[in-house]
């Protein structure tokens, strides 16, 4: 995994509303572990934020804007200065200013974490593989929900999240893990401030 020092963290949907029992059994129990993980690396190498933030307009959504749970999750909370762009559609594009963000900060390749895995982050990742964007999710930095299926069928939360990820794979993204992320992130630095250090500075 090689990323270039625009590479922009994109985290969905980590509000406080994605804990409500509603949305049944998960998978993934550590992802905030790994996400906090990758945002403090993204902090300490100086690489581009953006959270999103989903503003429901559904009258009984937790993610509704006059709900408690609207709050960010506090492990992954943005920072002052950190960039903020509220949704209401499942893709991040759909009527935000996200493109505009990106292209502010030079972004051309998207990490992308959150959730939920079969809905925003999938929903958003295609969106911006199809506006030409380098995409990379990271499997353990997202998480799924377990989904009936409409004909007597229920699918385990880790199954749903898998084939999310396979319907992404090669087409529309790159699944990477938060390991492999971390490390591309310090080198994506590294090869930046050789970049701009001249030639016998250090002589």
């Amino acid at each position: 995994m090689r990323l270039p020092s625009d590479a922009a963290l994109i985290l969905v949907d980590l509000q406080l509303a994605i804990d409500d029992p509603r949305w049944g059994p998960r998978n993934n129990p550590h992802a905030e572990r790994a996400i906090a993980a990758l945002l403090a690396a993204w902090r300490e190498e100086g690489l581009p934020i953006v959270h999103i933030r989903h503003d429901s307009v559904e009258p009984d959504s937790p993610y509704r804007p006059d709900r408690p749970s609207h709050a960010f999750k506090p492990e992954t909370a943005p920072r002052p200065g950190e960039a903020v762009v509220a949704k209401s559609a499942h893709s991040a594009f759909v009527g935000t200013s996200l493109e505009e963000a990106l292209d502010g900060l030079g972004a051309t390749t998207l990490v992308i974490c959150g959730v939920l895995t079969h809905n925003s982050v999938e929903a958003t990742a295609r969106h911006a593989a199809d506006l030409g964007y380098r995409i990379f999710v990271v499997a353990d930095a997202c998480w799924a929900v377990a989904l009936a299926d409409g004909a007597g069928g229920f699918w385990p939360a880790e199954i749903v999240h898998r084939v999310a990820l396979a319907c992404l794979a090669g087409e529309y993204a790159s699944i990477v893990d938060a390991a492999m992320t971390l490390a591309a992130a310090r080198l994506a630095k590294t090869r930046r401030r050789s970049k701009e250090t001249p030639a016998g500075a250090d002589e």
